[in-house]
């Protein structure tokens, strides 16, 4: 197996940059192969992953896939090999921790099973909500067995859907227990010990993101005048362009 242990080395000599594309190459492929795609080349994959062809076919050198010149990749044994780099050709059991809206929609998640993820338990400090089914087979245990759910179902990833409040508290019992992996949907940032994996979605950052885009491109507007305009905000003072271009706020 190739690789480069002086390119910015992740996991195992692999850049972090890498890293973060497998998943994504990986569900390309997953859809090709729903489709009865048995090859494809670098430049389709590229193409649906949102990278140039130079990159990906990089990024799988470090897997030490390299396709066939005029065939390309095969479809089954590249997402064999992609999915052994992610430590995905094993069963990895979950547990989530917060049983709200966001926790029973994880939990009735159908792509977890099929990517090599188990949900082992899901549990809550609301005793209300405790006992009760959120998904087929799935009951909501006590919060209070965190370190017990763990221990005897094996887990060893956690998600916290929590409160922010409560988030770090979770974490910490997370980490006490032996889980070293974690998936944070909590607003807050977590505190962990080194070796201790976390990956942070918090939503919210996301649609702010996308608004800004959203406001920028429906702010400018430039009209028959050649001077770019702005909609909404404070008036602007003019500005000399390089061609004496101004910008002016009506």
């Amino acid at each position: 197996m190739s690789r480069r242990p002086n390119a910015a080395p992740g996991s195992q000599g692999i850049p972090e940059a890498t890293i973060a594309r497998l998943p994504v190459y990986l569900r390309v492929l997953y859809t090709c192969a729903e489709q009865g795609i048995a090859t494809v080349s670098s430049e389709e994959l590229a193409a649906a992953a949102g990278v140039n062809s130079a990159k990906l076919r990089k990024d799988l050198s470090h897997l030490g896939s390299y396709g066939t010149r005029g065939v390309g990749y095969d479809v089954d044994y590249l997402v064999y090999q992609v999915s052994r780099e992610l430590g995905l050709t094993q069963d990895w059991p979950v547990v989530i921790v917060g049983a709200g809206n966001l926790g029973r929609a994880l939990a009735n998640y159908g792509g977890f099973a099929s990517r090599g993820f188990r949900i082992a338990a899901v549990l809550d400090a609301d005793r209300t909500v405790v006992g009760t089914e959120i998904a087929a087979g799935q009951v909501v245990g006590s919060s209070d067995a965190i370190e017990e759910v763990v221990a005897e179902r094996g887990v060893s990833i956690g998600v916290i859907a929590t409160p922010a409040a409560a988030a770090q508290g979770v974490c910490d019992r997370l980490v006490a227990a032996g889980v070293t992996s974690i998936l944070n949907f909590a607003p807050v940032v977590l505190n962990v010990p080194a070796g201790v994996d976390v990956r942070k979605v918090d939503l919210s950052i996301e649609l702010q993101i996308l608004a800004f885009h959203a406001q920028r491109r429906s702010d400018v507007r430039v009209p028959a005048s050649g001077k770019r305009q702005y909609r909404g905000g404070v008036a602007l003072p003019a500005l000399a362009g390089s061609a004496g271009e101004s910008v002016t706020a009506p």
